[in-house]
């Protein structure tokens, strides 16, 4: 009864409703703009929006449905063939391309599937397109597999990542479970999800905004004074208190999820949530499908609410005034949006891939590593493990401080 009259103590005021309302109508804007902002092109100009994503899922279903070593020597050759045909090419002083038919009706709709299959063969730092196999000696066969694993390797070498040997192994052991040869089709919808993650700390930080009276607000409205000398007013009632807010959050933080997902995954389909990674990326290490890379993504994302309120409780039973918990918040939530990496070592850059809204960026393809003595952790483990750390840490400081507050 305690945990329901606290939670319905947040749901009862005005400025929860209002606040929530505001932040699902952001998180839906938010969302939405990957829909509004689309936009493909044909050999008749632009489609743009929702007739865009309708016709690049009709191209789609033209593509197979694996990517085998035939497949893709055949589609080299295929290429090949095309730019051999100089009245098919054009030259903008720096790289060859198709042009007119020979681009729109045999690469348009196939271009990211051709991208992928290029990116396969280029050196670390390179970012070739569809052009690139041209270059590529298919004569006996094109290897692709094993220019993919090359490239893995190569990154894994580079001395600017300065990786130990464990963290070598341990990505190598990683990527050698990915099965081959990969399935391929559409995965926009997912693919643009898992990118928009960080998008949702707004919701995190609205969140935690109706929890900060928890513990200030009785301070501030003076009735610190009647409930601490209750019976229970420094043990139940200090867990009612703090059960009702992780409640609360993990419902809100739901909503904005449901919102979110629908958004994209209506508007681009649920198509190719069972497609591996590396349909996007081969040197992704991960054997992920999209939709366990996007599960994996909301766990951290739940990791880093719960740790949020708890912090969010530790200020509220330390501060006089809800009002002070705000600028703490946002400082600890939104101040890594504005600090880049440099790489993926050093104090620097492990600590900032850490932080609430790095991480709540899959970061799918970069290989963070971090090492304790022979122990390798990846970014999922390690933010994982720092984000339960944190909340079990600091949910006992938040009870102890509450009940240990004197009363004016």
């Amino acid at each position: 009864m305690l945990i329901q009259y606290e939670l319905l103590k947040l749901l009862r005021k005005k400025f929860t409703l209002i606040l929530m309302a505001v932040s699902l109508a952001l998180t839906a804007f938010l969302f939405g703009l990957p829909v509004m902002q689309y936009q493909i092109y044909d050999e008749n100009g632009v489609i743009k929006g929702m007739e865009g994503i309708r016709y690049e899922k009709e191209q789609a279903v033209k593509l197979p449905t694996f990517l085998t070593e035939e497949y893709i020597a055949k589609t080299v050759h295929q290429v090949q063939g095309l730019f051999q045909n100089p009245h098919n090419v054009g030259y903008d002083g720096n790289e060859q391309f198709l042009i007119g038919e020979a681009y729109w009706k045999y690469i348009a709709p196939r271009e990211n599937l051709l991208n992928t299959i290029a990116k396969a063969y280029d050196n670390p730092g390179e970012h070739s397109g569809y052009n690139k196999l041209a270059d590529i000696d298919a004569a006996e066969g094109a290897k692709f597999y094993q220019a993919a694993e090359s490239k893995r390797e190569a990154l894994l070498e580079d001395p600017a990542r300065r990786m130990t040997a464990q963290q070598k192994a341990y990505w190598s052991s990683m990527a050698a479970k990915v099965s081959t040869p990969l399935k391929y089709g559409y995965y926009q919808g997912w693919e643009t999800l898992i990118s928009s993650f960080e998008l949702l700390m707004f919701a995190i930080l609205s969140i935690c905004i109706v929890i900060a009276p928890v513990f200030a607000g009785e301070y501030q409205a003076g009735t610190d004074a009647l409930i601490l000398p209750a019976k229970y007013g420094k043990t139940k009632l200090v867990t009612a208190k703090i059960r009702s807010a992780f409640l609360f959050g993990a419902l809100a933080f739901t909503l904005h999820i449901i919102i979110a997902f629908g958004i994209l995954l209506t508007t681009f389909g649920t198509d190719g949530w069972e497609l591996p990674l590396q349909a996007a990326n081969m040197t992704i290490p991960y054997d992920f499908t999209f939709l366990q890379a996007a599960l994996a993504g909301l766990g951290v994302l739940y990791l880093i609410l719960f740790a949020a309120i708890s912090l969010t409780l530790l200020l509220s039973s330390k501060m006089k005034t809800p009002y002070l918990v705000l600028p703490v918040l946002a400082a600890v939530l939104f101040v890594p949006m504005f600090l880049t990496p440099d790489g993926t070592t050093g104090i620097y850059n492990q600590l900032l891939f850490l932080l609430p809204y790095r991480a709540a960026m899959p970061e799918l393809g970069k290989y963070i590593s971090y090492q304790f003595g022979s122990l390798v952790l990846d970014a999922f483990a390690a933010r994982t493990f720092l984000y339960v750390i944190l909340t079990v840490i600091m949910l006992p400081f938040a009870r102890r401080s509450f009940k240990k507050h004197q009363a004016a």
